[in-house]
């Protein structure tokens, strides 16, 4: 064979094999902006919907469920935090067997404060029912509450399917605990009805994964649980304690903030707002007969018992991992515009990745090239251990380079354990993010602390990383204004504000803690950035400094402070801007206006409002500001 023919088919063989390595990604939706109500005569309302899958022969990578809630076209958004169930009722038709497998548990945002094309996606990993999530498949989301058909959510589910060799052959799936169990009942104890269950591994399987979705409810004495009580967890297989966690999550560090309701209060492992991550636990097991166990912290509730731990808990077998070595990039979370890594972004350098080890042998050593298109790339040699399916960050050096506006980062794993990956198709992502704002190098910071100063601390670094600026907890004093210029050489800076209780500056439902802020004024005292003060566990705003630069007066920038928000009688709105605008303020009760204000010329202004005349509840102030709704602030009127 001539020359020229074997170097024409070395290069055909491998274009085919690139292309063989390139996942094809479609996407299955089976609901699209439904609007979801509550049925408060039965605390529940499901709304099913089919969708078409990859047919059973088509070989399935990833499966990642976005779920998207949004403010829906016609009604007000609904208020309360309330569990939902996304379920895979059966697949094969109308026909088809029901399995009623649980894929994800969405816990709902407090909505009361959110406008109209408001809306937040959430996504988990779904990959362990592809077996089931084929040809014609029925997806079920079951609404909870007893709120009233004047508020609700639109809400879309976009199965997301790479195609691709999947990384284990699914052998079976044993289900285990699927229902509502009683917690600190002295008449119905967990350990009575949350019983083992015993299971015969599936011929050639090698890995058992148990996955958990478990969260608590009910508000009983003297623990408050299970919503507000930590507890701990035991999972154990043939008697051994596979896995022990503290069923607490830390809410103030939410991505979704601020909220209408008590968004910031830890919970029994899950947070309003949020599609709750299953937990995921690999065991490598011998043929056999096996037992499951799940055991509780031992409790015995005094008064209003009423704790329920909710759990939906399946054991799917799976062969050994198919290859050695196989690397993934699981997400770029910063840069990124995605909302689910909101509190960290925008950024000024170290961009930061998250890699999962798909292959039998450990994950020691890969080559991480990465940057912003247009820009020259970096490589990063990172080192490390990753047995399989478990995932690390990876913190890269250096400045994040853009452009203005929107910008594309990449990033490509090579070389994972000095060898060949097995499948270069989830090697490689991107993600778009928009460049962090531009800021004079000379400008006032101004903060205000509120009653429990000793919570918080403001920070300035620069991309050493040094501290440039501080204000410690110990140099803080109540209700005080500290003022102080700054002057920057140009360059990147993040200013971090941190609150340690997790309750940020201001928040409604602790009026004694007082009211704070933390604002960026230009040298002419134009606002320039307001930093959210119910923000939990603090804020970030990453900058680029430059001399000479004249913010843009405009583009309106508003800053609002609604003080007291737990009242019996009176309020004040704190209206702080770098233009005289117009403005409207709408105080409303369950939609309907009670108040209506109006105003002239404002720029920095005080007003307060008299509610003793409005009924108790949930009250929402409404600002506008030359027609644009600028702020919208809850309000709880005490009898």
């Amino acid at each position: 064979m001539k020359l020229k023919s074997i170097l024409f088919l070395l290069l055909l063989t491998t274009a085919l094999i690139t292309r063989a390595q390139k996942p094809v990604v479609h996407h299955v939706i089976t609901h699209n902006r439904t609007t979801v109500i509550c049925d408060p005569s039965k605390g529940e309302k499901a709304y099913p919907a089919w969708g078409v899958f990859p047919k059973e022969n088509a070989p399935v990578r990833k499966i990642t469920m976005h779920l998207t809630l949004g403010s829906p076209d016609n009604l007000l958004t609904a208020h309360w935090d309330y569990l939902d169930h996304i379920t895979l009722r059966r697949k094969g038709g109308a026909k088809g067997t029901e399995l009623n497998y649980e894929l994800g548990r969405m816990l709902t945002p407090y909505g009361s404060i959110y406008n109209k094309g408001w809306s937040w996606q959430w996504q988990v990993d779904v990959t362990d029912f592809s077996p089931w999530l084929r040809d014609s498949v029925e997806i079920v989301y079951t609404h909870s509450g007893y709120e009233g058909n004047t508020v609700g959510w639109a809400l879309t589910i976009d199965f997301e399917i790479v195609s691709g060799p999947p990384v284990v052959t699914p052998l079976g799936m044993v289900p285990l605990w699927n229902k509502g169990y009683k917690y600190g009942d002295p008449k119905a104890k967990i350990e009575d009805s949350l019983l083992s269950v015993s299971y015969t591994s599936a011929a050639g399987s090698a890995i058992n994964r148990i996955r958990i979705q478990h969260t608590g409810h009910g508000m009983d004495r003297p623990r408050g649980c299970s919503e507000f009580c930590s507890r701990w967890r035991d999972l154990k297989l043939d008697g051994n304690i596979i896995d022990h966690r503290n069923m607490w999550k830390d809410c103030g560090g939410n991505p979704l903030y601020p909220q209408g309701g008590t968004w910031v209060y830890d919970r029994a492992y899950w947070c309003p707002g949020d599609l709750q991550e299953p937990d995921v636990i690999d065991v490598f097991t011998k043929p056999g007969r096996h037992e499951a166990a799940l055991q509780m912290e031992p409790y015995t509730a005094t008064g209003n018992i009423q704790a329920v731990e909710n759990i939906s808990a399946y054991l799917f077998q799976y062969s050994a991992p198919r290859q050695k070595t196989d690397a993934a990039v699981e997400a770029i979370m910063v840069p990124s515009d995605e909302q689910r890594f909101f509190r960290l972004n925008p950024a000024s350098f170290n961009p930061r990745i998250s890699i999962r080890n798909l292959g039998a042998d450990p994950l020691r050593s890969l080559t991480v090239v990465y940057g912003t298109d247009g820009f020259e790339k970096k490589t990063f040699r990172w080192k490390g251990y990753l047995s399989f399916n478990k995932t690390e960050e990876i913190i890269l050096p250096g400045e994040i380079r853009e452009k203005d506006g929107l910008n594309t980062f990449s990033v490509v794993l090579e070389n994972p354990n000095g060898k060949k990956d097995a499948w270069v198709g989830d090697n490689a992502l991107q993600a778009t993010f928009t460049a962090p704002v531009k800021l004079p190098s000379e400008f006032v910071v101004q903060l205000l602390t509120n009653n429990k100063p000793k919570d918080n601390g403001v920070y300035l670094l620069n991309n050493k990383p040094d501290t440039l600026f501080q204000k410690t907890p110990a140099q803080l004093e109540p209700r005080t204004v500290y003022t102080d210029t700054l002057r920057l050489a140009e360059g990147k800076y993040s200013l971090y504000l941190t609150d340690t209780a997790g309750d940020g500056l201001e928040f409604w439902a602790e009026p004694r803690n007082g009211d704070g802020y933390l604002r960026l004024f230009d040298m002419k005292g134009n606002l320039i950035h307001a930093f959210e003060s119910d923000c939990g566990n603090g804020e970030m705003l990453s900058f680029k400094a430059v001399p000479g630069f004249v913010p843009d007066t405009t583009q309106a920038k508003h800053a609002f402070s609604l003080y007291p928000r737990s009242v019996v009688d009176q309020t004040q709105l704190s209206v702080v801007s770098n233009k005289l605008s117009d403005m409207k303020v709408v105080i409303t009760v369950d939609g309907v206006v009670w108040q209506k204000h109006e105003y002239k010329g404002i720029k920095n202004a005080l007003f307060s409002y008299d509610l003793t005349h409005m009924p108790a509840g949930r009250i929402v102030l409404e600002a506008f500001m030359d027609g644009v709704s600028c702020f919208k602030g809850r309000i709880n009127k005490r009898k």
